[in-house]
């Protein structure tokens, strides 16, 4: 889906939180506050060059490392992608000249600074360049592992000699990282950890030679035409075989997990070590995604025993899908026992699981967990997010570790709306950011639990005074079948109820995002040309049944086989009940228009129910749901073998011959996500049914068509000519 836009206001020693939390595009999944082990300083890169540590306690800054300490002799100032460092922080890690690996740039160059010397050293010397991926210590400081074009190298900080680990590694024998499916539904692409001790890493390797390659066109780059390939499993094509191993670090030598099953018929989502120092665990999955299995394993004989088995009617949701920080096991109790998500009880509630498989519920009571923060054992707690009260909103809680009392709300009452947090190691202090629809994005330090502000850089108090601008508003509205969706309405400048305005719908409608959230951004339209407001335009958007809203499992998992049916009969029905609502809808002007799985949305409303949508602009849509990658598309639809049926009919190609209004399909030749092949196939349909309509293609763009001069300006002119001229704005 398309990430929005915001400027980052705020303090120099927030902004990087801040535009964090406000979804900036360029966001890369690694980039977490970095915080001191003792909890009392965090580190920003500066804009000179260096790296500024930041007292938690007064805000204050002062120089961590020089911009001289990062200049390579006869180079220039390194550029700072990323950066980690050695519990002692004697040793410094440095991530510079990143690439992207699909999404994100997860490939480059990495420099070690020894702090005591000054000594600035490239690793991966003789190894391509820029071809590193997610290099890091040894817990004892020693060594630096790291994944280069498919294999897993360690290299002595003391000798900088490099050892390659494995040896096997092609673009379709994968190891220590992932194939696209793993990287873009599980968000696995860090695919090695150290063991405590430093003697072994556990590493993923996914064996791709069985999946077929999906081949891209490149008309452009060459006088010749050439294909880009991309192995990628389409819903109904077995996965790509997954297993792990543990590797000795003196002998090379790999050691496999035992994992039952087949290695081709299940997922692998999850692995870490045990600090207790026992071994490794990890989480299974089977290829249906609703079983999910926690095995903990010996990595000196590769064992496995079975620990804690859940399963569900639809699919179980990974880590991944609340929390983007994949890496890591919540344990505690000196790794004893660890915090579970689980929404077994139809919400999603922490649990502690002991080593022997025995849960305790931690969070009783209908509402949900969305995030766990941070476990503060000292003092019994956990920190999550959660909002009972509004699934719109967002706030910061403490529940206790026992399951005992009721849970705290630790975010200020006077501020509604959605509020971010960087929790300190020692749950002392946080960076905070708070944001609702008519408030931008402010950040502040506070501590931790009294929510007290730390620093000069406070939220402004007065909320009441930004509300005289706004005219976006949230609303419930209940459908005909009882189902209630909430919603944004952002109305016209000088809105007069007595006249008629035509209506923009932006919807999404599937379990991997929610749009009507009361954070800024909402009722702002980032591809339109100009200001929708001024323009008289009002413009909606709802969430269905299936967005993963805080409203139970019940709410979230009600889409499950049903993808392009009940999404769009809740937002057809929603869309009635407001017009029946408000007379000022203009019943004549209505259009729609989504991005990738809002752009099959849209074809699907505009097609099925000409009656409500007139005008529809689907932007690198999914024409039909066999077309795309199996993890994904068989989590929430089944597996074609077994229910066909359910694809067809929740596909737009199914229902090309209900096209009565405007359609504009739009969408990049180079889209490895939602393949361009979505578009021929529509189009095919379309011209079979005698179908006029509008398509713009972009040569070698991607699903984000963001590539290349020019490109984002042109699709905006697009997009905002067309809408005028099918949906007129203003009043009548």
């Amino acid at each position: 889906m398309r990430l929005r836009y915001f400027s980052c206001p705020g303090s120099r020693v927030l902004t990087f939180l801040v535009c964090m939390v406000a979804g900036s595009a360029s966001a890369q999944p690694w980039k977490h506050v970095k915080w001191s082990g003792d909890g009392k300083t965090f580190y920003q890169t500066e804009d000179n060059g260096g790296i500024a540590a930041y007292s938690a306690k007064d805000g204050q800054s002062t120089q961590k490392i020089a911009p001289a300490l990062l200049t390579p002799k006869g180079q220039s100032v390194l550029e700072i992608e990323d950066f980690s460092y050695t519990p002692d922080e004697k040793k410094w890690l440095i991530y510079t000249k990143a690439q992207k690996v699909w999404r994100y740039k997860t490939r480059g160059d990495y420099w070690v600074l020894d702090i005591a010397s000054g000594k600035l050293v490239q690793l991966g010397k003789g190894l391509p360049a820029s071809s590193l991926m997610f290099a890091k210590f040894s817990p004892d400081g020693q060594k630096v592992a790291y994944v280069s074009e498919h294999n897993l190298y360690v290299e002595e900080l003391a000798t900088h000699k490099i050892k390659a680990l494995t040896k096997d590694g092609t673009r379709r024998l994968i190891n220590g990282t992932f194939d696209w499916a793993y990287e873009e539904e599980f968000d696995c692409r860090d695919g090695f950890r150290w063991s405590p001790d430093s003697r072994a890493i556990a590493y993923w390797q996914i064996d791709a030679r069985k999946i077929r390659d999906f081949l891209m066109i490149d008309n452009t780059d060459s006088l010749y035409s050439y294909t880009v390939p991309v192995e990628y499993p389409k819903a109904g094509e077995s996965p790509s075989a997954c297993r792990v191993g543990v590797v000795d670090i003196t002998t090379a030598k790999t050691i496999w997990l035992q994992v039952p099953g087949d290695a081709q018929q299940h997922y692998i989502t999850r692995m870490e070590w045990n600090p207790a120092r026992t071994g490794l665990i990890l989480q299974q999955l089977n290829r249906k995604q609703n079983q999910s299995i926690l095995y903990t394993a010996n990595p000196t004989t590769g064992k496995t025993t079975e620990l804690y088995k859940e399963s569900d009617s639809a699919w179980i949701d990974i880590r991944s899908r609340w929390n983007d920080e994949l890496a890591g096991w919540d344990w505690t109790n000196g790794g004893k026992s660890f915090i579970w998500v689980s929404e077994k009880d139809g919400w999603r509630h922490l649990y502690s699981i002991d080593m022997n498989g025995k849960e305790t519920l931690i969070t009783p009571g209908q509402y949900d967990i969305i995030n766990l923060l941070r476990i503060d054992e000292a003092h019994n707690l956990a920190y999550v997010l959660a909002s009972p009260d509004n699934a719109t909103q967002q706030y910061l809680y403490r529940v206790s570790l026992d399951g005992k009392g009721q849970p705290e709300r630790v975010s200020p009452l006077a501020e509604s709306g959605t509020h971010e947090y960087e929790i300190s190691p020692t749950a002392d202090y946080a960076l905070h950011s708070f944001s609702n629809h008519y408030y931008q994005p402010h950040s502040e330090l506070v501590y931790l639990p009294e929510h007290k502000d730390a620093t000069s850089s406070r939220i402004i108090r007065d909320l009441q005074t930004s509300r005289f601008a706004i005219r976006q508003e949230f609303f419930q509205v209940t459908t005909a079948d009882g189902v209630t969706m909430d919603g944004w309405m952002a109305r016209p400048a000088n809105f007069d109820s007595t006249k008629k305005y035509p209506v923009v719908f932006y919807v999404y409608g599937e379990p991997a995002a929610a749009t009507a959230k009361d954070e800024f951004g909402a009722g702002r339209n980032f591809i339109y040309n100009g200001d929708m407001a001024a323009d008289g335009y009002i413009y909606i958007s709802m969430d269905n049944r299936g967005t993963p809203l805080p409203k139970g499992r019940a709410w979230r998992k009600a889409i499950y086989r049903k993808v392009g049916q009940v999404n769009m009969q809740d937002q057809a029905m929603a869309a009635t009940e407001l017009f029946k609502r408000h007379a000022y809808l203009d019943t004549s002007r209505v259009a729609v228009w989504g991005w990738s799985g809002g752009g099959g949305m849209t074809l699907n409303l505009l097609f099925r129910y000409p009656q409500i949508y007139k005008t529809g602009i689907a932007v690198a849509a999914v024409g039909s749901l066999f077309t795309y990658d199996n993890i994904y598309q068989e989590r929430y639809m089944g597996l074609p073998q077994e229910n066909r049926e359910d694809y067809v009919k929740g596909s737009p190609v199914t229902y090309t011959k209900g096209l009565v209004g405007n359609l504009l399909y739009i969408h990049g030749t180079g889209d490895d996500n939602v393949h361009f092949q979505n578009a021929e196939l529509l189009q095919n349909e379309l011209i079979r049914n005698g179908k006029q309509f509008q398509f713009m293609s972009y040569p070698n763009r991607t699903h984000s068509i963001s590539e290349g001069a020019g490109t984002f300006q042109h699709l905006s002119a697009l997009y905002t000519n067309y809408l005028k001229e099918h949906c007129p704005p203003g009043a009548r």
